[in-house]
């Protein structure tokens, strides 16, 4: 069947039938019509014990992932961040093996935020210029940094307020002029990211929406959702803490979120980080798997 045929095909299908096309769009050249999913799915390889590893690929590619959230590597009390990819041979490595297996990297953690205070590293720009230089070899347009190694309720304390928004809209700016995004995560409510953002002023900072800081603390994750609005959501964490896979979740209604974000316009990467069985909590093929297989059949069927 040529180009044309199964390009007027799926437009008379779009207009017959607009609720099930609606996740998707046509990408078209010369040599072939390839359809592209609204929403696409990556896992953290840092949850799959496969951090900054080649074989990350390989595992999401059998898993039957679309990309994988690759991490700059463990901090702890280093200088900088263990990092392969500032190594010109993993680089080329990194990417040929990306391409083997025809998946994408969304994204570049510095997970290491997780435990280490983003306020207390001197070299705070250093590091994240590393991870801008990490992204641009990957083609990644976002970064993940975690706030949670910052002394708890620095937000009601207005100098470390002060200065956290000071180096975020330092570091946010470094990536603005890249073209790039740093999506933080914090422990705020909506309202709190929204008045946060307006602080810091920068293009290069937005949210990097997680489902499980919503749902351990009793909000309304779809109202979340609306609050923060498409254009301050760079990507999702679309995970629970761990207890059961997400097929199983009660407490997450993934199909809601769907047509939450579907009525937003929002459009993008859902990355798996957490929800493990927790009476298995060490079988990664089993856990990941079955929720790549679970978002994939609500967010791209």
């Amino acid at each position: 069947m040529n180009r044309q045929v199964v390009v007027s095909i799926y437009l008379l299908l779009f207009i017959l039938f607009p609720a099930k096309a609606q996740n998707r769009e046509i990408a078209c050249n010369a040599d072939s019509v390839q359809v592209l999913h609204r929403y696409k799915i990556a896992v953290c390889d840092w949850m799959i014990l496969k951090r900054q590893k080649i074989g990350s690929f390989k595992l999401v590619h059998e898993l039957n992932g679309d990309g994988v959230e690759l991490d700059m590597g463990s901090l702890g009390k280093r200088e900088t961040f263990d990092n392969k990819l500032r190594d010109p041979h993993f680089q080329q490595l990194f990417r040929e093996t990306a391409r083997e297996f025809q998946l994408e990297v969304p994204s570049i953690a510095m997970s290491g935020f997780y435990g280490q205070s983003f306020l207390e590293r001197a070299n705070y720009e250093e590091l994240v210029r590393e991870c801008l230089n990490a992204m641009k070899v990957m083609d990644a347009k976002v970064a993940f940094l975690p706030l949670g190694g910052i002394k708890a309720g620095w937000e009601g304390e207005p100098a470390l307020r002060a200065e956290v928004v000071k180096r975020l809209k330092k570091v946010g700016d470094m990536a603005a002029a890249e073209g790039l995004v740093i999506g933080i995560e914090t422990q705020l409510d909506a309202k709190g990211d929204v008045k946060l953002l307006k602080e810091i002023d920068s293009f290069g900072i937005k949210i990097y929406f997680k489902f499980q800081n919503a749902l351990e603390n009793g909000r309304d994750l779809c109202k979340e959702l609306k609050i923060l609005g498409k254009k301050r959501i760079c990507q999702i964490h679309c995970t629970d803490t761990d207890g059961v896979t997400l097929r199983f979740n009660e407490r997450l209604d993934m199909n809601k979120v769907k047509k939450t974000l579907d009525k937003m316009g929002w459009s993008g990467w859902l990355v798996v980080e957490r929800s493990r069985d927790k009476d298995d909590v060490h079988n990664v093929r089993k856990n990941y798997g079955t929720n790549i297989e679970y978002l994939k059949e609500v967010f791209q069927k």
